[in-house]
């Protein structure tokens, strides 16, 4: 019997698992018999309802909302069906917009309507015909903006992470921190008005003031409302506005992948224009005719979905889980409800004391995360050692009939017997850290150079980190060898988180660096040692 075949009767009994253990051995053995050693095929692609599991990755209960990091929603039926029929057909694109814009028009009340490939790139497609229109000239000049306006005007409750979607032209934001400096924002370089639909829209710097003087100034004004419900006539352009965005993934259960702009038709047209299938700034950001149908058939069924049947549905789901967790003694729930037309639905909040129910807001977080079947909560809060008030929310607008007998039995046995969480052993005298640390962060591509200062009372820690941009304070605390600390830098419209936890050795310190969104690093820090030349 050769070796190939004895290999083969050998492994006719194992299971995938051992082949796999003994795999290595084996493989070296025919390597250097001159067997041709064969590559393993992977599990197919399942196209059913384990399609994910099929690929090793986990499905989410989704009990926090409308977020692009977790797929946004489920799209509705008459989506789906929307997007195959579509894409049984060839159609020439712009006739398709046109006859989409159309069709916008009359269901929603708004002059005209575009579909994009999501609401960020709706922002950038109306930023760019805001600056050249549809001139070919200067469409193929971005985003070298010479001889063109420069400028977006922005009241400062409005900055936020997206508006990296306007920035990317290379425009300058003007940023507002006051209604008596609004109109002085306004000059000759300003191309655009922007302002985030919310709690601020009806303030001294909302939607009408900022469109008051846009109008005079012949400036257009662009609102991003991207997680609100569509209103219909739209409120937005009721207050002035020239253009809204809406995110097509969103409340309104659309394609994930598109985008949708309401209002004047002139800029519309000129941002579908500066957008792909065109050769222009907005090339990269195509739309395909599946999604474009798909959104139309969303917005459509806007119109006809029960939208106070939703709502009951959502409270029942919330009673259910309300219900359930509120047996477990010590334990009290209260419903909150919203605050703007953003992720429009109630929220059950579940409140409880960690030092008596022996596990926080955050530890029950973290392990309907990681264990089966996985929930991502709304929010979480309470530490243990720390604040002891924990609470967990629960928001029911993007679950699935269902979800909430899972959550509800789920968040009932995490709370009536916790999992067993060992605190973290104390490492005894807290290591001195005071002064200046010169340090390197390791990111997954490329490297930057940090400053941070450290001031520390007992095993407490504040001071400074400094970025090679932005500086901000810390907070922290040491732990005989262990330190962790962090900060939280304020850029452009965002925050960027930097929490890091590490050792101590001496004059040196290395860990990781939890970048949020971004993923983790990795740091080393020596102890700056200065130096005194007299003379």
């Amino acid at each position: 019997m050769g070796i190939l075949q004895r290999f083969r009767s050998k492994t006719d009994g194992l299971n995938r698992r051992e082949v796999f253990r003994t795999g290595g051995a084996l493989s070296a053995l025919m390597a250097g018999a001159g067997i041709r050693v064969p590559r393993a095929s992977a599990a197919p692609l399942n196209i059913g309802s384990d399609i994910y599991q099929s690929i090793g990755v986990r499905p989410i209960i989704n009990c926090k909302g409308t977020f692009t990091i977790i797929s946004g929603s489920l799209s509705l039926p008459e989506v789906k069906r929307a997007m195959d029929e579509a894409g049984r057909h060839y159609v020439h694109m712009d006739e398709l917009m046109e006859g989409v814009g159309r069709r916008l028009a009359e269901i929603t009340g708004a002059p005209w309507g575009i579909v994009t490939a999501g609401c960020a790139a709706a922002m950038t497609h109306i930023t760019a015909a805001c600056l050249v229109g549809t001139d070919p000239e200067r469409m193929q000049q971005l985003p070298n903006l010479h001889g063109l306006k420069t400028e977006v005007v922005i009241p400062n409750y409005s900055r936020n992470v997206y508006d990296h979607a306007i920035r990317m032209l290379g425009v300058k934001i003007v940023e507002v921190s006051d209604a008596a400096t609004l109109e002085a924002a306004f000059s000759g370089r300003t191309a655009m008005a922007y302002v985030l639909a919310g709690p601020g829209d009806e303030g001294p710097m909302g939607t009408k003031a900022v469109a008051a003087i846009a109008q005079r100034r012949g400036v257009p004004v662009l609102v991003d409302a991207a997680a609100e419900d569509l209103t219909i006539p739209n409120i937005h352009l009721e207050r002035g506005a020239t253009v809204v965005t809406y995110s097509g993934g969103k409340c309104l259960r659309g394609p994930q992948c598109a985008g949708l702009a309401l209002g004047d038709k002139n800029l519309l047209q000129a941002a579908w224009a500066n957008s792909a299938p065109h050769h222009a700034f907005g090339r990269s950001l195509k739309v395909g005719k599946e999604e474009i149908m798909g959104m139309l058939a969303a917005v459509e069924m806007w119109t006809r979905r029960d939208h106070k049947a939703e709502w009951a549905t959502w409270q029942s789901w919330l009673d259910t889980i309300a219900s359930r967790v509120t047996k477990i003694n010590g334990v009290t729930t209260k419903i909150e409800m919203p605050d703007s037309l953003s992720n429009n639905a109630p929220t059950l909040v579940i409140e409880w004391d960690a030092a008596k129910v022996g596990i926080s807001g955050q530890e029950v977080s973290k392990h309907l995360y990681d264990t089966e079947p996985r929930i991502i909560l709304a929010e979480a809060s309470g530490r243990r050692g720390h604040s002891p008030a924990s609470s967990v929310k629960i928001m029911p607008y993007m679950m699935t009939p269902g979800d909430e007998k899972v959550a509800a039995e789920r968040l009932y046995a995490v709370l009536a017997k916790p999992p067993k969480v060992d605190a973290p052993p104390s490492g005894g005298s807290p290591a001195n850290v005071s002064g200046r640390w010169d340090a390197v962060i390791e990111y997954q591509r490329g490297l930057a150079h940090h400053v941070l200062t450290f001031e520390q009372k007992d095993t407490a820690l504040t001071g400074t980190h400094q970025g090679e941009i932005v500086a901000s304070d810390l907070r922290g605390a040491v732990d005989g060898s262990d330190v962790h600390f962090a900060a939280n830098h304020r850029i452009e419209g965002t925050s960027l988180h930097f929490g890091f936890h590490g050792k101590v050795a001496g004059d040196q310190m290395s860990g990781a660096v939890d970048l949020g969104e971004y993923g983790a690093a990795k740091f080393t820090a020596h102890r700056h040692q200065y130096q005194y030349r007299q003379g």
